[in-house]
């Protein structure tokens, strides 16, 4: 085989490979919960925030970025809050409800393949993503992997207690931003916060995070970067927030 053969075999490899990478790198994991209410007589809503996961979902897809999910128990999963704007279009448009009724258990996730995880809003990840075992096992393989975190509203309760290998909480020494105590003990979502199994900024505080509240940030719709955890307090900055991961992305 002469030398100009090869060269063309090696650069036919070579952007193969290339391309190969570059389409695995660009996943995200968005990490859903199963529970629909809160357990008590009235069975106040605990359901996933559509408005917390369906702009993310349209950014990252509109970035050129696949998108699947995963729940504690995988297949369907409910969200609250009306389909309009951003939300309505991914439902109509952008398979949002056939990824979201085919949600995948933890053991079909393959953590290697993912650069981020994002964790959207609702009381819901609260009750089951924040003690599921496996669920964060493969969020902890991803960060220490070099991959990204993003949270909004309730969501960063869905990553609070997770630990990395060295034994210490993955939100440790980090600033973060999610759903302050003070606004959830003024709510009637679930009677002042009553009916949830912790609240966020507590949790978050308990574990070793700098928890950022309306008292820290002077725009309450700040989006907080640190340490590759990428987070805010309420739901206007969800597609903000998924901007954001991207940006620092693609900075690596």
């Amino acid at each position: 085989m002469n030398l100009f053969k090869l060269s063309i075999i090696l650069a036919i490899f070579v952007t193969s490979s290339c391309a190969t990478i570059k389409q695995e790198k660009k996943r995200v994991l968005f990490v859903v919960s199963n529970v629909s209410d809160m357990g008590d007589p009235e069975k106040h809503d605990a359901r996933n925030n559509l408005w917390e996961s369906a702009p993310p979902y349209h950014v990252f897809l509109n970035h050129g970025y696949e998108v699947d999910f995963v729940s504690p128990k995988g297949g369907p999963v409910e969200f609250s809050m009306n389909p309009i704007g951003i939300s309505r279009y991914a439902i109509k448009y952008e398979r949002f409800n056939e990824k979201t009724q085919k949600t995948l258990k933890p053991d079909e996730v393959d953590p290697q393949k993912y650069d981020a995880v994002y964790f959207g809003g609702g009381a819901g990840p609260l009750f089951d993503v924040a003690h599921d075992k496996n669920t964060q096992k493969i969020v902890s393989e991803i960060y220490e992997n070099g991959g990204l975190i993003g949270g909004c509203g309730h969501g960063p309760g869905g990553f609070a207690n997770i630990t990395l290998s060295n034994g210490t909480y993955l939100v440790k020494g980090k600033r973060i931003a999610a759903f302050p105590d003070s606004t959830e003990r003024t709510k009637p979502w679930a009677k002042q916060g009553t009916l949830l199994p912790f609240l966020v900024e507590s949790q978050l505080k308990k574990n070793g995070a700098i928890a950022l509240n309306k008292t820290h940030l002077a725009d309450k719709y700040e989006v907080i970067i640190d340490k590759r955890i990428v987070t805010t307090m309420f739901l206007p900055s969800a597609a903000i927030v998924a901007k954001e991961m991207i940006i620092e992305m693609e900075k690596n």
